[in-house]
């Protein structure tokens, strides 16, 4: 079209860059400067679909479909790879490239990938694993190793996570396939909170377990069903301990909910004057014969 309307576009066409052969076409088929010019209006194409697919789906479908936010991430990242190899398949077309021209380049990556690349195209296919099986999703509250977080971004080669001090933390995507990996909210976002007590010796036990049970059944994220419940799990060193396991529904609100248990808990037993204990020692001494205590203070002559 361009051709037509701008004549001095035509001789882009009669320069001939190289040729190939095509199979069921008589001669070859030229490429020229305008051909190459194609080829980097297909590259700009695929990049900007690329880069605003995930924004158009998300307006335009995605928010009218009760999905999780998981499979919306799902849908969007394999779109943009379908998008890719649509684009380079096309790319790779118009050059006149064939299976047969390039399948020595396929050879040499096998090579390559049994030496050095094994690593990389492991995180690629547990990737693509990931995105279809979805052991984990975006969102999910994880631990990996030592790390808590939740998951951001799931990439070709990595997994995004941020923990609690909002610090990334990038795990190999192989890692979640052959590794152990906690889920906290992999088919249900229920999970249990336990808070930890310790009252002094002689305080009223039944007291204590009393008001654990109250502060869990005041607060309305606790749920009634699996029902709260309190332990006298030991008599410890410094303290007796008392133990309150409970549930929630959702597990964004973990954090903030152990805040306020715990806010409720101090409270009450502050109130009800039940002294909650702290790590403490007495010292025996054992001596032959009686101590030698002196007292020295400072005069203006010295020491007396």
């Amino acid at each position: 079209i361009w051709r037509d309307m701008l004549p001095a576009l035509g001789v882009l066409d009669d320069i001939t860059l190289w040729s190939y052969s095509k199979p069921g076409v008589e001669g070859v088929v030229p490429i020229t400067p305008l051909s190459l010019g194609l080829v980097f209006l297909i590259l700009a194409i695929m990049i900007v679909i690329t880069r605003q697919l995930p924004a158009f789906l998300e307006i335009t479908l995605l928010q009218r479909l009760n999905i999780s936010q998981g499979s919306r991430y799902t849908v969007l990242t394999l779109s943009k790879y379908t998008v890719v190899a649509v684009g380079v398949a096309w790319i790779f077309s118009t050059l006149g490239g064939s299976w047969s021209e390039i399948q020595w380049i396929f050879a040499a990556l096998g090579v390559g990938i049994g030496f050095g690349l094994q690593e990389i195209v492991a995180n690629f296919i547990s990737g693509l694993i990931i995105l279809f099986e979805r052991p984990i999703r975006v969102g999910d509250v994880v631990t990996v190793g030592t790390t808590d977080g939740i998951v951001t971004r799931i990439r070709i080669r990595a997994t995004t996570i941020r923990n609690w001090d909002q610090q990334e933390l990038l795990v190999p995507n192989k890692n979640f396939i052959t590794q152990e990996v906690i889920n906290w909210s992999l088919s249900d976002q229920t999970t249990r909170i336990l808070i930890n007590v310790g009252i002094a010796y002689g305080s009223n036990v039944d007291r204590a377990m009393l008001i654990l049970e109250e502060a869990a059944a005041e607060h309305p994220r606790i749920m009634d069903d699996p029902a709260p419940f309190v332990v006298f799990e030991e008599f410890g060193d410094n303290a007796l301990l008392l133990s309150l396991r409970c549930y929630i529904d959702d597990i964004d609100f973990r954090l903030r909910t152990i805040t306020e248990l715990n806010k409720a808990i101090y409270r009450e037993m502050n109130d009800a004057g039940i002294e909650i204990a702290f790590p403490q020692r007495d010292v025996h001494l054992d001596t032959p014969r009686p101590l030698d205590i002196r007292v020295q203070t400072d005069t203006p002559g010295g020491i007396s």
